[in-house]
């Protein structure tokens, strides 16, 4: 009975483990997504973007650093590098530091002048 008792505890740990890690995740992924909607169609300039990624990160609720940010530009093409580490509860009362990097590369769609 006990070696039953023992095996659900491990079970409901790693269960913890996998949902705090894989929300985490998918923040992360919909925080890139985010930043590549920006670059791609709400930004003009590096600074625009630089605003624009530093509040995605407010509302994902992302530690991010602008310090920690790398963001050029050639023509249509934005490079956005960089990276944030944030603590991830395993198990109950122990945090891992998890690290996060980003690298995108988004080219800005072609406008058109339409003609009537």
């Amino acid at each position: 009975m006990i070696k039953l008792f023992v095996k659900l505890a491990i079970v409901a740990l790693l269960a913890n483990a996998a949902f705090h890690i894989g929300a985490e995740y998918l923040t992360y992924i919909k925080f890139r997504d985010a930043i590549r909607d920006a670059a791609m169609f709400k930004t003009k300039n590096e600074t625009e973007l630089m605003a624009r990624v530093m509040e995605l990160a407010e509302q994902y609720e992302v530690p991010l650093d602008e310090e920690n940010m790398v963001i050029e530009r050639e023509e249509r093409r934005f490079h956005v590098n960089g990276w944030y580490d944030k603590e991830i509860e395993v198990a109950p009362t122990y945090f891992y530091p998890w690290h996060f990097g980003l690298s995108l590369e988004v080219v800005k769609p072609a406008t058109y002048a339409v003609t009537p």
